[in-house]
């Protein structure tokens, strides 16, 4: 190949995308978001349905999200995925704006995750839950007795001692705790402290390892441990083809409901094609792709889902079971504030046992 048509081959080889998103993509919007809505069987339909081009920075946990945010300028982000537990603090702070609800299919929703007391202010909506799941207990159902995972005291016993890895999460995991101990995540006070610390460290005697997302998967698959306690469909159902051995169940004493919702940036710079893409995700074929992501799988909160998903993919999200499992689940304990300080030193201190 002669030099100037290498080079010319290079240049068209290297900005392709950039050619490709300015002759197709009229429109573009910036998204801060999770990592499953990175996945291009997610996204791409979007993109195309709309010629728009979605520019998605991923990021873990609502501080990191905080942090992206105080470093930009107005208008440079529109949409923003979030823990549901987190949105009253955000629409307090100005960050999320109002949504028109007549424009979303909330009648279709599991009555439970409209979250109207997180998610509605003064009659207005700001976000809405678009996937949810629980952290209870994950475990490889050939290794240890099914029948013990359904009370999760045991894991404070000796029976599994150093077969056990903590997902490395305060909320959901002090949360898990206090409700071993029979208490309710909703009213718990730093009064509560104490007797979570007790049963918080000796559960940490009886770990292995305490893990993060990805180790977390990675250390009950390769059978490292037995028994995640935090774990939950979100850790076993994207393998549970592969790795049908893998399980998460909720104990006689609950589990921890966590929901993710999504909602639009207050100074938005692009509103109505951001509003267009929340419609999108909440849609059972963005629900159903998104459920199912390569980065990690969760129940979808639009009940017209089920249509969409395999009869494979519904057993290992449990989807015949979340009416119940819906009723016997608590929110993580509400974030910010005296008792937020409180477990996160309490766990912090745990950690450096």
């Amino acid at each position: 190949m002669k030099t100037s048509a290498f080079i010319s081959t290079l240049l068209c080889t290297v900005t392709g995308l950039s050619l490709s998103s300015a002759v197709y993509a009229v429109d573009e919007i910036n998204a801060l978001v999770w990592c499953d809505h990175t996945d291009p069987e997610f996204i791409e339909p979007f993109e195309k349905a709309n010629n728009v081009k979605v520019n998605l920075k991923e990021f873990e946990g609502t501080g990191a999200a905080l942090s992206i945010i105080e470093q930009s300028q107005p208008g440079d982000w529109d949409v923003l995925v979030v823990d549901g537990v987190d949105v009253p603090r955000l629409v307090k702070a100005g960050i999320l704006g109002q949504m028109p609800a007549e424009a979303l299919p909330l009648d279709d929703f599991f009555p439970e995750l409209l979250m109207e007391d997180k998610h509605v202010h003064d009659g207005k909506l700001y976000a809405v839950t678009e996937l949810f799941g629980y952290n209870t207990i994950a475990f490889d159902r050939t290794r240890v007795d099914p029948q013990d995972m359904t009370d999760m005291t045991v894991l404070w016993s000796d029976k599994y001692k150093g077969r056990i890895a903590l997902y490395d999460w305060y909320l959901p995991m002090i949360g898990l705790v206090s409700m071993g101990l029979g208490k309710e995540t909703a009213s718990l006070s730093v009064d509560d402290l104490p007797e979570i610390r007790d049963t918080l460290f000796k559960l940490k005697e009886n770990t292995a390892q305490v893990t993060d997302v990805v180790a977390s998967q990675t250390v009950l698959a390769t059978g490292e441990v037995d028994i995640l306690f935090g774990g939950g469909e979100w850790l076993t159902a994207v393998l549970s083809e592969e790795m049908p051995d893998l399980d998460w169940v909720l104990p006689e004493q609950g589990g921890l409901r966590w929901s993710q919702s999504v909602g639009v940036f207050a100074d938005a710079g692009n509103p109505e094609m951001a509003l267009k893409f929340v419609q999108y995700i909440v849609s059972p074929a963005g629900q159903a792709a998104l459920a199912t992501s390569s980065c990690y799988w969760a129940m979808p909160a639009n009940r017209q889902t089920a249509e969409l998903l395999t009869a494979q993919q519904k057993s290992a999200l449990r989807w015949d079971e979340q009416v119940e499992y819906l009723s016997r689940a608590q929110l993580y304990p509400e974030p910010g504030g005296e008792l937020d300080e409180a477990m996160q030193d309490l766990w912090n201190e745990m950690l450096q046992q």
